[in-house]
């Protein structure tokens, strides 16, 4: 029964819309989603691009040290040799293009939210970088084989198919907003806390928790304004732009750090719609 409801699940050929590239947009979703946060060279090797996301930095998490893995198109050791369905499947299903199932450090579970044209976008990004040779380190995990495979059971408690849908009710910003983050921001990952099981507390989305690398808590998002946290939207606005150098505080330093120099990186509308979308949590 394990190994039956284990099972990798991944999407077929028919999942792969006709759709014709934005690099623009695929930029903006490499820079919303973190991508070169976790897939950042290791700081070790002086000679590597540390704008290009080669992989291989520490990600350290309760289970082990994990290496993200290189995201460049060099077609041996990085993502080259993928199909637009070996790329859709990792980022909506969380499996390898040998049906590997990922570490959900990986936030796989919020960029299936994401429109899969979306998710095109940033592997047409991806394949327009320069291509580095960067072999995998091998993750320090137990039991590797085993823990992967668990993970298909966790996918099968925890892991939701359904797209993000919008409000009609709100605003289109806001809208905009609530996409960005819930879905390729992958803000609940942190934000959120846990059930028994380590998926989501649906229920408590957004009030904060410990934090998912063991140490200390992250965090509410919810009553940013009536906290006192900010004076409204349009101060969020500049929070997330300009962080600390305008005197906000805990923002361009320690986890939030990266996170606002890619906030800082995007149109100033999505800023906005993520700032309407964000003080509506009350």
């Amino acid at each position: 029964m394990f190994w039956f409801l284990s099972a990798p699940r991944p999407l077929g050929p028919d999942a792969i819309p006709q759709h014709q590239a934005d690099l623009a947009n695929g930029a903006l979703m490499f820079n919303i989603g973190g991508c070169l946060n976790c897939h950042r060279p290791d700081p070790a090797n002086a000679s590597a691009d540390a704008g290009l996301p080669s992989g291989g930095a520490p990600l350290k998490t309760p289970i082990g040290t994990l290496f993200p893995p290189n995201l460049t198109p060099d077609p041996e050791t990085g993502i080259g040799k993928w199909s637009e369905l070996d790329f859709v499947n990792a980022l909506e299903r969380g499996l390898s293009p040998s049906g590997d199932h990922a570490i959900p450090a990986f936030p796989y579970t919020s960029y299936a939210l994401m429109r899969t044209e979306d998710v095109l976008d940033i592997r047409a990004f991806l394949m327009s970088l320069t291509p580095v040779r960067a072999e995998d380190k091998p993750d320090d995990i137990p039991l590797p084989f085993f823990l992967r495979r668990g993970v298909g059971l966790w996918n099968y408690l925890g892991l939701s198919t359904a797209k993000w849908q919008p409000d009609p009710r709100e605003t289109a910003s806001w809208n905009r907003g609530a996409y960005l983050v819930n879905g390729p921001g992958h803000c609940a990952q942190c934000h959120t806390p846990r059930t028994l099981f380590m998926t989501l507390d649906e229920t408590r989305a957004f009030a904060g928790g410990p934090h998912p690398e063991g140490d200390g808590n992250v965090p509410s998002l919810r009553g940013l304004i009536e906290r006192g946290r900010y004076k409204d939207a349009k101060d969020l606005v500049s929070a997330m732009q300009f962080g600390e150098t305008f005197g906000y505080d805990k923002l361009s330093s320690g986890g939030m750090g990266a996170v606002q120099t890619n906030l800082s990186k995007l149109p100033e509308a999505d800023v906005q719609a993520i700032a309407e979308y964000l003080v509506s949590l009350k």
